[in-house]
């Protein structure tokens, strides 16, 4: 059987240097359930695209890093300190994938559209963030962060940096 020239060559993805940081350790993402992706999400985007924030809810439209395409999912916006930030609770999502593909993106709430760029924290700026994030929204997404909450130990917090996102939001 003849190999295709994807397999001699290999893409531009496949030849690039990988991330020493992320040799060692697996992936970190946790799909949600039938229940989050075909009735709560929904929901809450829906409600959101109609003007109705949830408790915070944007609907974030980023574009696929193949495609190209416009891709929608609803989101916590956080607002810190007067800056805003998007928090990964799954971890390693497309969204993210995308927004670090990308750099940039929009925020909708009903006609209400916000075009930002995106800066990526490093693992030591997150924990205030994630303590943060979990006060406000430990209700809904706690289950995804291994038992570490909004009181956890510094030292907590950076133990699960690596595997909870986080990205810094300016207006483009």
């Amino acid at each position: 059987m003849a190999s295709s020239s994807r397999d001699i060559v290999g893409t531009a993805r496949d030849l690039a240097a990988p991330d020493p940081d992320r040799l060692s350790m697996p992936e970190h993402y946790q799909r949600p359930g039938w229940f989050t992706t075909n009735v709560f999400n929904r929901i809450v985007a829906g409600l959101t695209r109609r003007g109705m924030s949830v408790y915070g809810s944007r609907v974030l439209e980023v574009k696929g890093r193949t495609s190209g395409e416009w891709r929608s999912t609803p989101v916590n916006l956080l607002r810190y300190h007067g800056e805003d930030y998007l928090v990964a609770p799954r971890g390693q999502t497309q969204w993210v994938k995308n927004l670090r593909a990308i750099g940039e993106g929009r925020l909708r709430v009903g006609a209400r559209v916000r075009a930002f760029a995106a800066a990526e924290l490093s693992d030591d700026e997150k924990p205030p963030l994630l303590r943060a994030y979990l006060k406000k929204w430990k209700f809904e997404v706690g289950t995804f962060f291994g038992g570490v909450g909004a009181d956890s130990s510094d030292d907590e917090l950076r133990r699960i940096a690596p595997d909870h996102p986080v990205f810094r939001l300016s207006d483009r």
